[in-house]
């Protein structure tokens, strides 16, 4: 012990001269990131969304209705306002400085603390222009007021020179900051972007329909037209106009949109908000607090989502749909396009940034404002609203499916083995390059199948009968129905969104039923359960129809097949005409026919003849979530109705599609 406190103290060489106490602005250059999130791309475009931030809070508050934004040549970035401008009178506390130079050298000073200037505001901590200050390299700032003209400038956070006058301001008011990115902050190739800038400005001309925001660049700064170099932009619908061309062309599920414009029952603020669903691939997100953008979402996007979900629900109990119970707010939004936009008073951020509000308050402010309007939107176009039901339950059933899926690959994880149904006769080449499945109809159909084939190249999957039909079945019949799940096993390239065609087995999945009215019934189950849950096997050429023949016709040594009756009948008039004795005999099935002639007439692919299922007589292509990125056409919207109208839940629509088209039916085979 005596060791221990003989020993030099080590608190000793720790005294209060070591204590640092950073001032002004200092805090701001030493650790940039606490105030712009980081010194990369983003924080330094965050310099230039202070600035506008502030020109906003002054449009929405009423005092101003135009916003000038510039990209120069060397890289300064202006923004103007013809708000009220920054006061330049003494401030009462720093008789030796003006209001203005106290506002760019001071952190948390500005006016947006009382709520007495502006009600609501996007600037709520006082550091957003003096951080702009402190991390450029040089800075000028000019006011307009009382029909004056004020300037003065600075770097690094210093004034430069005094708040001096600069003529007469006879037409011009408001408040004007040209600034450039420090170096030493940022890096000598810190350069902004335009497009990103222009983005930015066109999201705040969305935001708040009363103002005009006018950007301009330097023509030297574009590059391939991809941003105007100069352009005034102004929305009068909003946020509305935003998703009118941000969807328009997309595949929506209802007709219109669901918008909507209204103030809290509170008095604190109010909400907009404009979001439509689409059939055509993923949707998105954009919400705004006081017209700052919250990527991370936060209490009003969780009011939102409240909302709809409350109201969806609610129609499905109206309407008796029990399958509505199982949905949950990813459901209703994932497939949506959502501009949401709040006003509130004293909006609490998760950090300087506002990347996310944290205000419980208005979670509930949101739903109950926005649930009303959507329930009365619903009961206004029920048909639409039932389209949007079964949307965000397909939605439900896929995301079930894939944590089912999920599961399943987490507890066969350790396994390599691949498991195959044990119907499959598979075929022995592993190169899925030049193989094929026929799916067939029945054990004995298969047993004929399985001595036609070629054994390197051809696997045969029997069925029993008629499969389940997906377009109208529940999710829980589908999931618990063998075929298709030895069909899934077998095929390997999973359903739905998880489908991957490189893990396809096979180059051709061939339908192979009896020439008859049930063949084509069970091909036509085949061919929607590929469309509904692989359109893309679809679309890649990989889904075929084996053509085989009903009738076998033999004269004299000469034998021929054919299709159906009229294929008869045009192979009596020219392979045997003038023949008076023909032979005719009728396969009742694939498992009737010998297995020397089914591989003839239906399997050899030197004789056989297959169509290939696709969409061009639709002359359309898949969605673009459903096909590797092609876009969406009106084709594959009749398609979707066509498959529901013939093999969906409504009987009514098959009923009226058979008197609508009986008249054109020839011969009825029964």
């Amino acid at each position: 012990m005596s060791d221990l406190f003989d020993s030099p103290d080590p608190s000793s060489t720790y005294s209060a001269r070591d204590i640092e106490v950073l001032e002004g602005l200092e805090p701001v250059r030493r650790r940039p990131g606490m105030y712009i999130g980081s010194t990369d791309e983003q924080g330094l475009h965050h310099l230039v969304a202070e600035l506008v931030d502030n020109a906003m809070d002054e449009a929405v508050a009423g005092h101003a209705n135009l916003i000038e934004i510039e990209l120069d040549e060397d890289g300064f970035v202006s923004v103007r306002d013809n708000g009220r401008g920054i006061p330049i009178d003494a401030h009462p506390k720093y008789r030796n400085k003006s209001a203005l130079e106290v506002i760019l050298t001071t952190l948390h000073s500005g006016g947006k603390f009382g709520g007495k200037v502006y009600e609501t505001s996007g600037g709520l901590h006082g550091v957003g222009i003096s951080v702009v200050n402190a991390l450029a390299d040089e800075l000028v700032v000019e006011v307009a007021r009382d029909r004056q003209l004020w300037r003065q400038t600075y770097s690094r956070g210093q004034p430069l020179s005094k708040l001096e006058k600069a003529g007469a301001a006879q037409n011009r008011r408001g408040t004007l900051v040209r600034f450039h990115p420090d170096p030493e902050i940022f890096g000598r190739n810190a350069r902004f972007s335009p497009p990103r800038l222009y983005r930015m400005a066109r999201s705040k001309a969305y935001l708040f329909r009363g103002v005009k925001i006018r950007w301009r660049c330097a023509p030297a700064l574009l590059r391939n037209g991809e941003t105007p170099a100069e352009e005034e932009l102004h929305f009068p619908g909003g946020i509305a106009d935003y998703l009118t061309a941000a969807t328009r062309e997309r595949i929506g599920i209802t007709t219109e949109p669901f918008v909507g414009n209204f103030e809290f029952s509170n008095g604190e603020g109010r909400v907009e908000w404009a979001i439509g669903w689409v059939a055509d691939g993923d949707g998105f997100a954009h919400s705004y607090c006081n017209t700052i953008p919250t990527p991370l979402g936060g209490s009003h996007e969780s009011g939102f989502r409240a909302a709809l979900l409350r109201g969806l629900k609610s129609f499905g109990e109206l309407t008796g749909n029990k399958r509505a119970a199982q949905i949950t707010g990813e459901d209703v939004l994932g497939g949506a396009c959502l501009m949401l936009s709040v006003f509130i008073r004293n909006p609490q951020f998760q950090g300087q940034t506002k990347e996310r509000l944290d205000s419980p308050e208005t979670a509930r402010q949101v739903e109950s404002t926005v649930k009303d309007h959507f329930e009365h939107w619903l009961s206004a176009a029920p048909d639409g609203a039932n389209l949007l039901l079964d949307h965000v339950i397909d939605r439900a059933e896929e995301r079930q499916r894939r944590r089912r899926e999920k599961d399943l690959q987490r507890k066969t994880a350790t396994s390599r083995k691949l498991r195959l149904p044990g119907k499959l006769t598979d075929c022995t080449s592993n190169d899925p390059r030049g193989t094929e499945i026929f799916l067939v109809e029945g054990d004995s159909a298969g047993g004929s199948a399985k001595q036609a084939r070629d054994r390197a190249t051809q696997a045969v999957l029997p069925l029993r009968g008629k499969i389940l039909n997906v377009a109208s079945a529940s999710a829980d019949k589908a999931r618990a129905n063998q075929e298709l799940n030895d069909l899934l096993q077998a095929l390997g390239c999973g359903s739905g969104s998880r489908f991957d065609a490189s893990k396809l087995r096979y180059e051709r999945v061939v339908i192979m039923t009896d020439a008859d009215v049930d063949g084509a019934h069970i091909a036509s189950l085949l061919m929607t359960f590929f469309f509904r849950e692989m359109p893309k096997l679809i679309e890649g050429g990989h889904l075929y129809l084996a053509q085989p023949p009903l009738y076998r016709l033999s004269a004299g040594g000469t034998t021929a097949y054919a299709r159906d009756d009229a294929h008869k009948e045009e192979i009596l008039k020219t392979v045997f005409k003038g023949r008076t004795k023909v032979e005719i005999s009728r396969f009742k099935g694939l498992g009737e026919m010998p297995p020397a002639q089914l591989r003839e007439t239906t399997m050899d692919p030197a004789t056989r003849t297959l169509l290939r299922v696709g969409f061009q007589d639709l002359e359309t292509t898949l969605p673009r979530d459903e096909v590797n990125g092609h876009g969406a056409g009106e084709g594959w919207r009749q398609a979707r109705e066509l498959v529901e109208r013939l093999m969906g839940r409504k009987p009514e629509l098959r009923l009226a599609f058979i008197q609508e088209n009986a008249r054109f039916a020839e011969t009825i085979d029964i």
